[in-house]
């Protein structure tokens, strides 16, 4: 009774899960394609890219949720254009292209926010503030979460072969790849604009990741590898959480450090590749 009584008496603390378990069933699935398309790097990237726009939205009207998240999401979308269109019309590798824009993103953005701010609200933009989640960022995360999982289940078998063979989805001409890849990458960057409102723009990626690449270590099927997912990501919010509070921890990296613990045990005793398995 003692661990989930904090969930029950305190109203700031269900908030927190509840944002982190629609974070944790939208979010991490797309972590699971991101790392299958070997591009687990490109999400960080992305991730650093929203903050310059949301930077832009802070000086505009301070600490306002819709204008740093349209700022966010017009800035994710800009650097994963202009990162494709680099990667398509230069030799540059895709990779190479996200790191190059990513880093000049994150100065940018740091920048911005310390012309205006304080320390207080750069730590703020970077690391969020999970317990200071308020009804309007918890319904955009949950609106954000929705649509997520509806585009997932329009785009699931094509996402599906592109992932595993690309030209076997050209050759069936129902989809373009390129729309695949584009509305894939779009459902990326509206997660970590929902991430970035709850956990910061540094930890948003953390809750995308860690538990997707965990769950390879559980199982080889897809289905039951999103679902590992999800689980293990769930697992770390409320692990965090009930961390955070009993240890007066900060909530954010508390849930992250959670989900990187259960990393390090899914490469320990994962049935599906684990060190201690195969010995």
């Amino acid at each position: 009774m003692t661990l989930i009584q904090p969930f029950i008496e305190f109203g700031f603390m269900r908030r927190a899960l509840i944002a982190c378990v629609a974070l944790a069933v939208s979010a991490t699935p797309l972590g699971v394609f991101l790392s299958l398309r070997r591009m687990s790097l490109i999400g960080d990237a992305l991730s650093h890219a929203v903050l310059p726009g949301a930077a832009i939205g802070y000086l505009i009207s301070g600490l306002s949720l819709v204008a740093m998240g349209v700022g966010g999401l017009i800035a994710g979308l800009a650097v994963a254009l202009l990162s494709g269109a680099v990667s398509r019309y230069t030799p540059l590798k895709e990779d190479a292209s996200f790191a190059g824009f990513y880093l000049g993103s994150l100065a940018l953005g740091v920048t911005l926010v310390s012309l205006r701010g304080s320390s207080v609200d750069l730590l703020h933009v970077l690391f969020g503030s999970l317990l200071a989640v308020d009804k309007p960022a918890l319904l955009l995360v949950g609106a954000i979460a929705a649509f997520t999982l509806l585009m997932l289940a329009a785009i699931y078998r094509p996402l599906v072969i592109d992932a595993f063979d690309p030209d076997f989805l050209r050759a069936q001409g129902k989809w373009s790849a390129p729309l695949v890849h584009g509305l894939f990458l779009l459902l990326v960057v509206l997660n970590l604009v929902a991430g970035f409102q709850v956990l910061g723009t540094l930890m948003s990626v953390g809750l995308m990741m860690l538990p997707a690449a965990s769950a390879r270590f559980w199982s080889r099927h897809l289905a039951w590898m999103l679902a590992a997912a999800m689980g293990l990501a769930i697992a770390a919010a409320v692990i965090g959480l009930m961390l955070s509070w009993r240890f007066s921890l900060p909530a954010g990296p508390a849930v992250v450090l959670s989900a990187a613990l259960l990393f390090f045990l899914s490469i320990l005793a994962g049935p599906c590749g684990g060190l201690l398995r195969r010995h």
